[in-house]
């Protein structure tokens, strides 16, 4: 494996702080007195934040120097990371390959026995997430786009046994959820894949993009610009927030969401976090609970890349959520991970965003449920973040947006 020399290092800022955690008086002081990270002009700067700290998080480094080690490379475009409890690595390509890395870095023969993977525009083989139970069970769960005879497409979600050999393979595979209605687009299918504690698993679905797609995102008759939450089979959770409700989809959790490519569980609270593509200014964290709007696209922080206001060209309104943070000019979002190891003792607590038009990855200070600070790591590599996730060693893994993809790993620096 290769390894290059970063260094994350700043003068006197301290580490971060974790979640509910009291904040260091070093950090408190940075978080008032220190000018925000971002400088650029804002897209949509006649929308004002809903309250102080929600966008322009002062810069905060956490004076760590670290090392980036190759993993795995030769890979087209990884999209997903998963660990396996052996530490093996499962890695998603966007045209429809699922490999398995070894320790030593070593790429195995595609996984045989997936179903077919429409893979234009922006779709492909996506998110990934093992079973709870996969010591047991060994079942392996994947998000990917989904083409159809009439050309249409959707969102599905599929799961295998995964079974080792030559070449590996999934067996008994099942489609276990689809979103719709089905569209004429190959954009904006979110993709993420997040178990909750109680064993009943997230999905993170785009509205496709098109304006036929984009007015469904808070109808709820429409998986559409939602956030839904299955059982393991696929099965609808009896405490589903719309369960019952005449005209509703009953998997919906939350809607109102645009494209949502990055999600993780909190790991004090359990709730669902996710940081979704905002149109032209406006990339949202939002913090996820049953039954909310998060207001796309009646209300956003962007403009349309054409330039025009969207809809009434509103941020706020009444009924609808507000995200916790928000970047303007965007980071393009895809991936992120709360960091809890010992690895990188500074980082504790922090939670780290894959960047793909910004090329790097975000490492957010946060107080609570507010982002207090912003870090960019990884920027000397100018390279796209798909995915960003930490390893049982407590390092820090990342995918790399390429044709000549790479997965890679941050270390402390010897």
């Amino acid at each position: 494996m290769r390894r290059l020399i970063l260094a994350g290092l700043a003068a006197g800022l301290a580490a971060a702080c974790g979640p509910g955690e009291a904040q260091t008086p070093t950090a408190a002081k940075a978080a008032q007195t220190g000018g925000p990270l971002e400088t650029r002009p804002a897209n949509a700067d006649f929308l004002k934040p809903a309250f102080a700290g929600q966008t322009r998080a002062p810069e905060m480094k956490a004076n760590v120097a670290y090392e980036v080690v190759t993993v795995a490379e030769g890979l087209e475009k990884p999209w997903g990371l998963a660990f396996l409890p052996d530490g093996r690595l499962l890695v998603t390509e966007k045209p429809g390959r699922l490999r398995i890395v070894a320790a030593n870095g070593q790429l195995s023969q595609p996984v045989a026995g997936l179903p077919a993977v429409d893979a234009r525009g922006q779709g492909g083989l996506l998110g990934l997430a093992l079973d709870p139970n996969f010591a047991s069970n060994g079942l392996i769960y994947w998000a990917y786009a989904e083409r159809h005879e009439n050309g249409l497409t959707n969102t599905a979600v599929a799961r295998g046994r995964l079974a080792d050999g030559a070449p590996p393979k999934v067996e008994n595979v099942q489609v276990i959820y689809r979103q719709v209605p089905q569209l004429d687009s190959t954009m904006h299918y979110g993709g993420r894949l997040v178990f909750a504690r109680d064993g009943t698993l997230f999905v993170t679905l785009g509205e496709r993009s098109i304006l036929p797609g984009r007015m469904q995102s808070q109808q709820l008759d429409s998986a559409l610009g939602k956030i839904v939450r299955v059982g393991a089979d696929g099965s609808i959770p009896k405490d589903n927030p719309f369960v019952g409700r005449r005209g509703a989809r009953p998997e919906i959790y939350a809607s109102g969401v645009r494209n949502v490519q990055a999600a993780a569980l909190h790991p004090q609270t359990g709730k669902l976090w996710e940081v979704e593509h905002g149109p032209k200014g406006g990339d949202e964290i939002n913090i996820i609970a049953a039954g909310k709007d998060y207001g796309w696209p009646t209300i956003a922080y962007g403009v349309e890349y054409s330039g025009p206001k969207i809809g009434q060209g509103l941020s706020q309104k009444a009924g609808m959520e507000q995200p916790i943070y928000y970047w303007d000019p965007v980071i393009a979002p895809s991936g992120m991970a709360f960091y809890q190891s010992d690895l990188f003792p500074a980082w504790k607590g922090s939670l780290l965003v894959g960047a793909l038009g910004a090329k790097h990855v975000a490492r957010l200070t946060l107080k609570g449920d507010r982002v207090i600070g912003e870090e960019r790591l990884l920027t000397e590599l100018n390279e796209r973040i798909r995915d960003v996730v930490v390893g049982p060693d407590g390092a820090v893994y990342v995918a790399t947006d390429n044709a000549k993809g790479r997965v890679l790993k941050l270390v402390p620096r010897r």
